[in-house]
């Protein structure tokens, strides 16, 4: 018998060693994703009976603020990859059909409409799949293998004098070896084609799909019985002649149609590659300081709004934030198209994706995940290219009513064969009448608009113009007019102080500012800003105001020691009773340099000037001259006076301004032109060019403007220069231009061909289209439609 003692001894040391082992193995810090040996670290937390292992104390106490959201990532996506856990993936996304955006499922599938394959609604939202194209492209492999056979004997038999290939070509048994070889390339590579041609007739949604399955499918079918049943179908026909089988067609269409799918399918991944391109912008990695002082390396998924990051020389900035410490070049060409890097210092935004020049700094995390621009870049890209353009309610409108009036030509073509045609009159009904529907099969009229768009939609987000729909793309080619804010449009919009002039002997020019920056200190506008950056860098120190008041247009007011303050434009003074004549030389003199004049009164008496005047932008002369050059009347629309106005359209070359303009005013004198039968976009940066903006046949909104204004506009610009307008309305130009060459593509092969397939030419030429070639010249409409979409990314946008 065995000592029990042993027995335990033996059971405690496979348990201790166990433990031991158990120790030793690195688990995954579920905060920062960095591998972890437990018996290295004296971080760890008890959560519900299993015990959790840190890196650090940080993110221990990460771990602990938010445990349950922790647990629940890693329990659904514990193998995350960084490009998923930088725009935080959703399960289950939604994916919609790129020619018919309203059809949308969660999770791949077909449309219901036209038969094409769904695809995701942010790119961002699912793994990049090719399993449709691998599976076409498998399919398409064994249909040309078991097609090219029947194509050699079919055909060799009129090239070729060789007594075996006639031997085998008139054997009682060929037909079954065609119908051996045509079976698999029909049912089984073929399948797709007939699934979806079954869901558009039960769904009473006709399209290129219930074309090829019929020409396909009766094709093969009759074929089929000819092999099986042939006594049936010569009783049918009325004649005891060897009845023609037509698998070679029905097998090479298949094939040819598989080609097609396949270079769709391909193209339309060429269409998210800049999508793809500026996703993968975004770092793997980022280095978090600790609240110790200490620094690691953490998966960019566990940045968090508020951590402190360091951004080293030449890396990618990782999230979207502002710098706290040191200054370097940032090249923002990737998001911006804006070649020449940015010099940014404390307090400076910086996006994430950009990347750092020559210094290092650090930077507190403002956005991360979805909220960052970058992922709202792919997510605006993405939406725009499943966006209808309106020429595409026409193209949709035309193919609802061709494909039912193919399938009528069909029959009438059949019938008329079969009934006035030579003999074999079956064998003529039955390849004239697939002929017809194969050549007449819509794929190319399918992908005529949406590929352009797509394409045109990622050159413009490689350029820096992020275009929100296809309407706003199509509507550009026709503008004639634009309509342009002056300050953050035309200038930089960050005007500096220029002159203080106090009125009288009660004050300074120390005393001035400090009532102008104490006040304006509860301004958001650009000019107070200016105001209160002069204060801060004088050392000003600034009083408490109260009954602080903003009045649109005009100005603002409040109450700073027990004295009422005003300060804004002319107009702010008149609603005050308060008389400026005394300042009017010294204020014309300003307004003749182009600076914005605001007056200063304590207790309504005027008591000072005060000038701001912004730069312009350096790229705002040329881009102007390109828009004249292109057709497009330019009018300077601002809330600023006509004389400052006026000196800045004189010196970039615009002829026609309207000045003294209110939000409403602005909205009011868009509407007037696209009264005069204009079509006319609105550019502009601001809270107060949104109505303006909404109104604009196409808005086009500053990157660097408020939120707001982006929302409202449907094209933004993301270095936020005016050259981008010049290149947006060349991008629509090119892209219409290339969508209509694509409706002549498509419909040329549908509309000449349809007559020579049924035959209509064979009494005068005896001209006859074999399906085969007729499935050859469906394919090469959409070979043509697809590569001459593919044109427009090669193409230069012009400034």
């Amino acid at each position: 018998m065995i000592n029990l003692s042993y027995v335990t001894i033996i059971v405690l040391t496979i348990f201790l060693r166990g433990r031991m082992i158990a120790e030793n193995v690195e688990v995954k810090d579920l905060v920062c994703g960095m591998k972890v040996v437990p018996s290295n670290t004296m971080f760890n937390y008890n959560f519900k009976g299993t015990i959790y292992y840190f890196c650090s104390k940080l993110c221990l106490e990460k771990f602990q603020a938010n445990t349950s959201n922790y647990i629940e990532t890693e329990n659904h996506s514990c193998c995350h990859t960084h490009k998923k856990d930088i725009t935080e993936v959703v399960k289950g996304a939604i994916y919609t059909c790129p020619m018919h955006p309203e059809v949308k499922k969660a999770g791949p599938g077909i449309c219901n409409i036209c038969g094409m394959a769904l695809e995701p609604e942010n790119l961002y939202s699912a793994e990049e799949d090719n399993s449709e194209l691998n599976d076409m492209s498998l399919r398409f492999k064994v249909a040309v293998i078991l097609s090219l056979p029947l194509l050699i004997l079919n055909m060799g038999g009129h090239f070729f004098k060789s007594e075996l290939l006639h031997w085998l070509i008139n054997s009682s048994h060929f037909n079954w070896f065609q119908l051996l070889l045509a079976t698999p390339v029909v049912l089984w590579s073929g399948f797709p084609f007939f699934q979806r041609a079954w869901l558009s007739i039960r769904t009473c949604n006709l399209n290129m799909f219930t074309l090829i399955g019929l020409g396909i499918g009766v094709a093969y079918v009759y074929s089929t019985l000819i092999t099986i049943v042939p006594s049936i179908i010569t009783s049918w026909v009325g004649s005891n002649k060897a009845i023609d089988v037509y698998f070679e067609p029905a097998a090479i269409i298949t094939a040819l149609v598989l080609l097609g799918q396949i270079l769709e399918l391909k193209a339309r991944s060429y269409t998210s590659k800049v999508i793809r391109q500026l996703f993968e912008l975004a770092p793997e990695t980022a280095i978090i300081i600790n609240s110790d002082g200490t620094e690691q390396e953490v998966a960019i998924a566990y940045i968090h709004t508020g951590d402190i990051l360091k951004v080293k020389p030449g890396s990618k900035i990782p999230v979207d934030g502002i710098i706290v410490e040191g200054n370097s070049t940032i090249d923002q060409s990737m998001v911006t198209g804006e070649a020449i890097p940015l010099e940014k210092g404390i307090g400076d935004p910086i996006i994430g994706g950009t990347i750092n020049g020559t210094g290092s700094f650090t930077m507190r995390a403002e956005k991360v995940g979805k909220d960052t621009m970058l992922a709202q870049i792919v997510d605006m890209v993405s939406k725009a290219q499943r966006s209808r353009a309106p020429v595409q309610r026409l193209v949709d409108l035309v193919a609802a009513y061709f494909v039912p009036v193919v399938i009528i030509i069909a029959m009438i073509t059949a019938l008329s064969w079969y009934i006035f045609g030579p003999e074999p009159e079956i064998g003529y009904a039955l390849l004239t009448s697939i002929a017809v529907l194969i050549i007449a099969c819509p794929c190319a009229l399918g992908l005529a608009t949406p590929m352009s768009i797509m394409v045109g939609t990622g050159v413009g987000a490689r350029e820096g113009i992020l275009i929100k729909d296809a309407e706003a793309l199509e509507t550009l080619e026709k503008v004639d007019t634009l309509v342009v804010d002056k300050t953050g449009t035309l200038t930089e919009g960050k005007p500096r102080l220029m002159n203080l002039l106090p009125i009288g002997n009660s004050l300074d020019h120390i005393e001035l500012l400090t009532f102008a920056a104490s006040l304006e200190n509860g301004s958001e506008h650009p000019l107070a800003e200016s105001i209160v950056k002069a204060a801060q860098a004088e050392g000003v120190i600034l009083k408490p105001y109260s009954n602080f008041s903003s009045i649109t247009g005009k100005g603002v007011t409040g109450l700073i020691e027990k004295h009422n303050i005003a300060l804004g434009n002319k107009e702010l003074m008149y609603s005050l009773n308060i008389n400026t004549s005394i300042a009017d030389t010294e204020v014309q003199n300003y307004l003749q340099q182009g600076h914005t004049v605001m007056y200063l009164s304590i207790d309504n008496q005027l008591m000072g000037i005060i000038t701001v005047a912004d730069a312009i932008k350096p790229t705002t002369k040329a881009a102007i001259q390109a828009l004249q050059q292109t057709g497009v009347e330019v009018i300077m629309l601002t809330g600023d006076n006509h004389i400052t106005a006026s000196a800045i359209a004189k010196e970039i070359g615009i002829n026609t301004i309207k000045a003294n303009v209110l939000p409403d005013d602005k909205y009011n004198f868009i509407s007037e032109l696209q009264k005069q039968g204009h079509k006319v976009a609105m550019a502009g940066d601001g809270i107060n060019d949104a109505p303006a903006l909404i109104q604009a046949d196409v808005g086009i909104a500053m990157g660097t403007g408020t939120d707001i204004a982006i929302e409202s506009a449907g094209v933004t610009l993301m270095s936020g220069e005016l050259n981008g307008i010049a290149k947006a309305i060349s991008l629509s130009r090119i892209t219409m231009r290339n969508i209509r060459q694509n409706l002549f593509l498509a419909f040329i092969y549908n509309t000449l061909l349809i007559p020579v397939a049924a035959g209509a030419f064979y009494p005068v030429f005896g001209w006859l289209l074999n399906p085969v070639v007729a499935g050859a010249a469906m394919a090469l409409s959409s070979v043509s439609v697809i590569l001459n979409s593919i044109r427009i990314s090669k193409i230069k946008l012009s400034n």
